[in-house]
């Protein structure tokens, strides 16, 4: 967790969850976000869908850094830059199900999950800015619920936020997170960031000559 002083961050990321993991793993950094088209990515397997994702994430960045100047400054700089990117889809039932879009797919979405269970593949994507070396991994957890009230559901569709997750899956909200019954694997790969794995592809990319 020790932060070289030489060494500056960016999260590619507009996730608030993702940003509160970074921040617990004791790193500090600046924010940029991609936005792309997510759904103009397409792969059959979850596992290169979401790694796709993270590099097609972090062109994106890298294309702006060059059109504002700021890659000249990271390039000229002494300090090494490293840019993070992820992302994540859930699959339940087989399927893969990214961000849902309407209140029907969001209600649709979390009342499958009731008393079943779905599972989260995310990726890292550590970019060295200055070597244009990439270091890439994924990470799977599972998550098992209790029955999700009707009720429950309507309010998570009202307050909004199932709209910028994966498959509308709020496991650390006060009103889902009573009605987990297990999760296999860790909480922060689940909320978007594995903390082991985005740590490796840090120590990995700063390892590079």
């Amino acid at each position: 967790m020790a932060v070289a002083s030489a060494l500056r961050l960016i999260l590619g990321s507009s996730s608030a969850s993702r940003r509160q993991i970074l921040s617990e793993m004791g790193y500090h950094f600046t924010l940029l976000s991609a936005d792309i088209d997510e759904k103009e990515i397409r792969e059959d397997k979850p596992e290169e869908l979401v790694v796709a994702l993270a590099h097609a994430k972090a062109d994106a960045i890298m294309a702006k850094l060059r059109s504002n100047g700021m890659m000249k400054e990271i390039l000229d700089s002494q300090e090494t830059t490293l840019l993070i990117t992820a992302d994540q889809v859930v699959v339940h039932d087989g399927v893969i199900r990214e961000k849902p879009s309407t209140p029907e797919e969001a209600r649709k979405f979390i009342k499958g999950y009731s008393e079943s269970h779905a599972a989260t593949i995310g990726s890292v994507l550590v970019t060295n800015l200055k070597s244009g070396a990439r270091k890439e991994g994924w990470d799977k957890a599972e998550v098992y619920f209790h029955k999700i009230p009707d009720e429950v559901v309507e309010s998570l569709i009202e307050e909004g936020n199932v709209f910028y997750v994966a498959g509308g899956l709020l496991v650390e909200h006060p009103l889902t997170s009573p009605l987990v019954e297990a999760i296999v694997g860790t909480i922060d790969s689940v909320m978007g960031l594995p903390k082991s794995l985005t740590e490796k592809l840090i120590k990995e990319s700063l390892e590079e000559p």
